[in-house]
């Protein structure tokens, strides 16, 4: 098995990370796709995750008044238990190590329930109270650093 992430670069790339987006967010959980895709798309950080030379899982980040938002984890349901948000997280982490502007920020996110365990292998923790995003249970949780 052979695991990739990659930083999304160019218009094919983001079609295929929205493809994913759709396939997950919108058909399965039933999201409406006005709330998917929003004005953040060009000034966040991509990356697509490939099994076998197979796109199957995407991730963002983006800078926010609050720190560094990471948000639209999406793993294909076939492809669910195999390791690709993991590396998806470590992806993205390891992205901010690079960017001397991220330094000192802190990092955050919105973790559906059944993510929330994925986070916190990685030293995120919940802050706060359970919430409700496009229909779906959510906490937030934060990495300290």
């Amino acid at each position: 098995m052979s695991l990739l992430v990659e930083k999304v670069t160019g218009k094919a790339g983001m079609d295929i990370a929205f493809k994913i987006r759709t396939e997950v967010f919108v058909k399965e959980q039933m999201v409406d796709p006005e709330a998917e895709y929003d004005e953040f798309e060009e000034s966040s950080t991509h990356f697509l995750a490939s099994m076998n030379g197979k796109p199957v899982g995407t991730a963002r980040w983006r800078f926010t008044p609050y720190g560094i938002k990471l948000e639209r984890f999406a793993v294909l349901k076939d492809e669910r238990g195999k390791g690709v948000g993991q590396a998806l997280v470590l992806a993205v982490l390891r992205d901010l190590l690079v960017h001397p502007e991220a330094q000192g920020k802190t990092r955050y996110l919105h973790a559906q329930l059944p993510a929330v365990p994925l986070y916190s292998r990685f030293g995120f923790k919940i802050v706060g109270d359970q919430f409700e995003e496009c229909n779906i249970l959510h906490y937030k949780m934060e990495l300290k650093h």
